[in-house]
C-alpha cells in the first residue's frame, strides 16, 4: 500500500493506468462465468489478449478509448459538451472493436439532431456514461458542484438513467476522494451514502450479478476495492467474476490506481499495455491535473 503522502500525480496517472490495464485485462474474460474462467485460466491475471473480441495482449477497448475521448475534448478548450459529443462521434467513426449499443445510438443521434441528451429510458440503465468519467473527474477536482453538473451532462450525450447518473456521480466522486489521499474510509463513505440513497446498489454481500447493467457494474467494483488490500487482487478478483469483465476491471483499477498510485500496478501489466494508449495516457494525466481547481488554487496561494 501506498502512504497518504503519494502524490497527487501519482495517484491520478494510476488512475488513469489501471483503467486501462483493468480494461485490457478484463476484455479476455468478458461474457463469461466465473466457472468458464477457472476452468480455461484458473485465476485470469496474465494479459494474453483474446476473448471474443481476439485482441492482441495489451489491446483496450471502448471504456478506456471513450475516456481518452473524453480527455482530448476537455484539453482542447474552455468545457464544450459539444466537443465532447463530436470527440465520441470521431471515434465512432473510426470503427473501433467494440460499441454499446446504447452509446452508440446516443451518438448517432447527435449526428442527426445535434442534441446532446437522450430521452429518459428505462433500458438505458447499462454502464457505458459510468466506464469513461476519469478524465472529467481529474480535471474537475476540487469543485465537487462542477463535477457533478458535468458528469451528468456528459452522461445524457448517450445514457439518460437515474441509476447511470447516480452510479457515476458516486465513482467519481469516490476517485476525487482517492486523489486527494483520503483512502477507503472517505470513498466508502461515498460508496454506503450512494447505498442509503438508492439502495439498489448494496454491494455486501455481493450479490453475484456480472451483466452490463450499471448497478451490477458498481456492485462488482466496490465488492473488488472494498475487500482486497493491493492493486493487483482487486484487478483480478473484479475480472474473474466474469460478465462485463471489461468495464468491471477498468473501474477497479481506476479505484485502485487512484488509491494506491502508479508504483502499484504491476510491470508486466503495463509492458503489454498498448504503448500508443499508454503514452496519451501519460500525457492526458499530467494536462487535465492543470486544469483542475485543486491544483490551480494551490498553485495561487
Amino acid at each position: 500500500m501506498t502512504s497518504p503522502d503519494t502524490p497527487l500525480s501519482s495517484r491520478s496517472l494510476g488512475a488513469y493506468l489501471g483503467l486501462a490495464v483493468g480494461d485490457a485485462l478484463g476484455a479476455t474474460v468478458e461474457f463469461m462465468t466465473a466457472h468458464e474462467i477457472a476452468g480455461t485460466y484458473g485465476v485470469h491475471r496474465q494479459m494474453v489478449g483474446g476473448g471474443w473480441l481476439r485482441l492482441r495482449p495489451g489491446r483496450v477497448t471502448d471504456d478506456t478509448e471513450m475516456a481518452i475521448a473524453l480527455g482530448r475534448a476537455l484539453l482542447k478548450g474552455p468545457w464544450d459538451l459539444h466537443h465532447v459529443a463530436e470527440a465520441w462521434v470521431d471515434w465512432m467513426r473510426s470503427k473501433p472493436i467494440d460499441i454499446g449499443n446504447t452509446c452508440r445510438r446516443g451518438l448517432r443521434r447527435y449526428t442527426m439532431d445535434g442534441t446532446l441528451m437522450s430521452p429518459p429510458a428505462e433500458e438505458d440503465g447499462g454502464n457505458g456514461a459510468a466506464m469513461r468519467h476519469l478524465p472529467l473527474a481529474i480535471a474537475t477536482l476540487g469543485d465537487d458542484d462542477l463535477w457533478c453538473e458535468r458528469a451528468v451532462a456528459q452522461a445524457h450525450v448517450t445514457h439518460n438513467h437515474r441509476y447511470s447518473d447516480a452510479a457515476t456521480v458516486a465513482l467519481g466522486r469516490m476517485t476525487q476522494a482517492l486523489l486527494r489521499g483520503e483512502g477507503m474510509a472517505g470513498a466508502r463513505r461515498i460508496a454506503d451514502a450512494l447505498v442509503a440513497a438508492h439502495r439498489v446498489f448494496r454491494f455486501e454481500p455481493w450479490p453475484g450479478n456480472t451483466s452490463g447493467y450499471v448497478v451490477d457494474t458498481m456492485q462488482t467494483v466496490c465488492d473488488a476495492f472494498f475487500h482486497t488490500s493491493d492493486f493487483e487482487s482487486c484487478v483480478v478478483r473484479a475480472v474473474n467474476r466474469g460478465g462485463d469483465a471489461d468495464t468491471a476491471g477498468a473501474l477497479a483499477g481506476q479505484l485502485a490506481g487512484a488509491h494506491h498510485g502508479v508504483e502499484a500496478i504491476p510491470a508486466r501489466w503495463l509492458r503489454k499495455l498498448d504503448r500508443e494508449v499508454q503514452r496519451e495516457i501519460r500525457a492526458q494525466a499530467i494536462a487535465l491535473l492543470e486544469l483542475a481547481p485543486q491544483v490551480t488554487a494551490a498553485r495561487s496561494t
